[in-house]
C-alpha cells in the first residue's frame, strides 16, 4: 500500500496521543490528501463523519498476545485495538468539520476527535454511514465490564 496523504495532529509522541477517538473529542487535526488523490474527495463534505485508515508507522514491537489499556490480562491482538499489529493498520472515526481546497497542492480535511500521531501516513478515507455502520446491539466482548485504568489523555 502507498499513502494517499498525511495526517497532521498536535500529538508528537505516543504519550501525548489519546488512546481512542472517544478520549479525543476536542482534538483537531488536518488530513492532507496528495494532489493525485484529491479528486476522490468529491462529495466528502456531505458527510459528518469519516473513517480514516492509516499506517501505524511508530507502533512498536508486535506481540500476538498482550495486555491492553483496559486490562492487565493478556488478549489476542485481534481481540484488541492495540496498535502493535502484524500489518500496522489503524482505524479511527472522526468528525469532518471542513474541507479546504488548496488547488494544485491537493485538499485538506479538517477533522475533530483525532487520536493519531502527527505525520501519520494516510492509507484511505471512507464515509461513516449510520444505516450501514451502526450496530446498536453489537457485543462488547471481553471489554464489557472493563473501566479505563489510566488517564484518558495519554497512551501507556
Amino acid at each position: 500500500m502507498n499513502p494517499i496523504g498525511v495526517i497532521r495532529t498536535p500529538f508528537k509522541t505516543k504519550k501525548e496521543c489519546p488512546i481512542q477517538p472517544v478520549y479525543a473529542k476536542e482534538a483537531a487535526g488536518r488530513v492532507e490528501v496528495f494532489p493525485e488523490f484529491a479528486p476522490g474527495l468529491k462529495d466528502i463534505d456531505t458527510f459528518s463523519h469519516i473513517y480514516l485508515l492509516y499506517a501505524l508507522d511508530r507502533a512498536g514491537r508486535i506481540e500476538m498476545i498482550r495486555a491492553t489499556f483496559l486490562d492487565d490480562d493478556p488478549h489476542g491482538i485481534y481481540a484488541s485495538r492495540h496498535p502493535c499489529r502484524p500489518n500496522g493498520i489503524g482505524l479511527s472515526i472522526v468528525a469532518l468539520v471542513g474541507v479546504e481546497h488548496a488547488g494544485i497542492e491537493g485538499t485538506a480535511l479538517m477533522v475533530q476527535g483525532i487520536d493519531v500521531l502527527d505525520k501519520t501516513p494516510l492509507l484511505d478515507i471512507k464515509p461513516y454511514i449510520p444505516k450501514f455502520d451502526c450496530f446498536p446491539d453489537a457485543s462488547e466482548g471481553w471489554t464489557v465490564d472493563k473501566a479505563w485504568k489510566g488517564k484518558p489523555s495519554g497512551r501507556e
